[in-house]
């Protein structure tokens, strides 16, 4: 390729990377009002301009429940079909306990037996006076444990990174093998809404219906029949003080909900404008669609309790067959209305969580971060130059042009992709300044070695060249390995580390083969009678 075409194409990425670099040094508001500015930036880390940092212990012991739950309900089908329906499943504590009628306790113990029924690697059986109890075995139990936590990591995330709420550079990532960091930049307070919530959704046909607790048991002298249960619907006007909340009425409903959250395609809020209310609109699968539309026309005129968590959020009385679409109302602030269409769309923890530790980390300690670090950074290019152009006379004059056009690459890169800037991405970067120099070196030691053995110029500047290649690879490639590890392996500080890393070490080589051999093009160029300086 001739000189001046390459001239030309490095000349026109260095302008447009320039260009994405330029962004970075004006405020988001001028960017957007620019004409000629780009859009895009880089995005300062948590530690750099502030926000909360919470570590999360989620309930795993609850996960075991959860399984033993599904067992039940699996099992109580098949003991149906197997004419076993008087078996009395219970769940307790880590155990199914199954206590048959003595009659059908070889039955039972025969059914058990079977490996279509029971799989052995997952369930223990145990026997104790006719009762049979079923505990998970260790592996499963493990299994159970890991298959929650990750249901938790995938759900915190689509909660906290959904576009509506504003926060799409948080983190959420595991700590250990029963944490979870979240850390989430730009705001002053912990969304305990977004986090805490467990998020189960259930529909239930309501019973009978009262003011509070006790006006809704007098209507049973007998007691309440099992398989049904007492919820609340609370004044959400005080749900953010510390006033204790005003029970609004109890209903009877169903211990087992109609339909749950499970088949909810999409959640969004909106205002009523005729009312001034906020609401939740939903919008149900195809297969929710069904259940829910049967569910409404077999019940008209009867309320629908709509469950979040175990509380009534709205018990509307259905008037007409209702289908894919339906609204959630029940005197929202446009933020709860917010926080709960989020929850929906994201879906229902498996199991709880509860805040082990906050901290809140002020812009204040960022903006001296940010300060410092640029101060390193260029006295590192400072003193690097004047060394090499100390040292290497015009030839470290090449290296310190290539060298700030390795800066230029590098911020240019991670504000096109619109990377995230931590503190350690600042150490990765004064790094990066540091190993840049390194691939000139090896080359101007080679062209060197070429002079000394009597060489022109031109056939130094390109044995040299040649002869350095790939000890630079080989370098930077075992470096650029350790870097993706640490990306994949590390949590958010680290991970900014290794991308700033990354980035610095693609752009300092191309710098060094590339763009110093470019200026070696123009002078000496093809002469060789000119006096190399190096």
């Amino acid at each position: 390729m001739r000189r001046s075409v390459r001239a030309a194409l490095v000349a026109a990425l260095m302008l447009l990377l320039g260009w994405f670099a330029a962004g970075n040094f004006a405020s988001k508001e001028i960017r957007a009002d620019s004409l000629w500015l780009p859009e895009s930036a880089l995005r300062l880390g948590l530690d750099l301009r502030g926000g909360v940092h919470v570590v999360l212990g989620p309930k795993l012991e609850e996960a075991a429940g959860h399984e033993l739950r599904q067992l039940k309900s699996a099992l109580s089908e098949r003991f149906e079909d197997r004419e076993l329906g008087g078996v009395e499943l219970t769940v307790e504590p880590g155990v199914l306990r199954l206590t048959p009628a003595a009659a059908d306790v070889e039955k039972l113990r025969e059914e058990l037996d079977n490996r279509r029924t029971l799989d052995p690697q997952a369930v223990d059986v145990s026997e104790r006076d006719g009762v049979f109890l079923l505990t998970l075995t260790p592996e499963q139990e493990e299994l159970v444990r890991d298959r929650a936590m990750q249901q938790v990591l995938e759900v915190l995330r689509r909660r906290i990174d959904d576009p509506q709420t504003g926060i799409p550079e948080s983190v959420v990532t595991r700590q250990g093998a029963d944490r979870v960091l979240v850390q989430i930049p730009d705001v002053d307070r912990v969304p305990t809404d977004l986090i805490e919530s467990t998020g189960r959704l259930e529909f239930k046909i309501v019973r009978s219906s009262a003011g509070n607790e006790e006006l809704l048991r007098a209507q049973f002298p007998d007691g309440i029949e099992p398989g049904l249960e007492i919820v609340f619907e609370y004044d959400r006007a005080f749900e953010d003080s510390d006033e204790e909340r005003r029970v609004l009425n109890a209903y009877l409903v169903p211990a087992e909900p109609d339909i749950t959250g499970d088949y909810l395609e999409n959640a969004a809020s909106g205002l009523n404008t005729l009312r001034n209310e906020w609401f939740v609109s939903f919008t149900w699968s195809s297969e929710g669609a069904a259940i829910f539309t049967e569910l409404t026309e077999k019940h008209l005129n009867e309320a629908l309790a709509i469950i979040l968590d175990g509380e009534v959020y709205s018990a509307p009385v259905i008037r007409s067959r209702i289908g894919r679409q339906g609204e959630i109302t029940g005197n929202f602030t446009s933020q709860q209305a917010s926080d709960l269409a989020v929850i929906l769309r994201a879906g229902s923890l498996p199991i709880g969580i509860q805040i082990e530790e906050e901290r809140t980390i002020g812009p204040a300690l960022g903006q001296d971060s940010i300060e410092r670090g640029l101060r390193a950074s260029l006295a590192g290019l400072m003193l690097v130059m004047l060394f090499v152009m100390g040292y290497y006379r015009l030839s470290g004059s090449y290296a310190s042009l290539a060298l700030l056009c390795n800066l230029v690459l590098v911020l240019g890169l991670m504000s096109l992709f619109e990377g995230t800037l931590t503190l350690p991405g600042i150490a990765g970067l004064v790094l990066t300044v540091g190993m840049a120099v390194d691939a000139n070196v090896i080359i101007f030691e080679r062209i060197r070695e070429e002079l000394r053995e009597g060489r022109g110029p031109r056939a130094a500047i390109a044995a040299g060249f040649q002869k350095a290649r790939w000890t630079i690879l080989d370098a930077n490639i075992t470096t650029l390995i350790t870097a993706v590890i640490l990306f994949q392996f590390g949590t958010g500080p680290i991970k900014g580390f290794a991308v700033t890393l990354s980035v610095g070490i693609l752009a300092s080589v191309f710098a060094a083969l590339v763009i110093t051999r470019l200026f070696y093009s123009f002078w000496p160029g093809d002469s060789e009678a000119a006096r190399l300086s190096i």
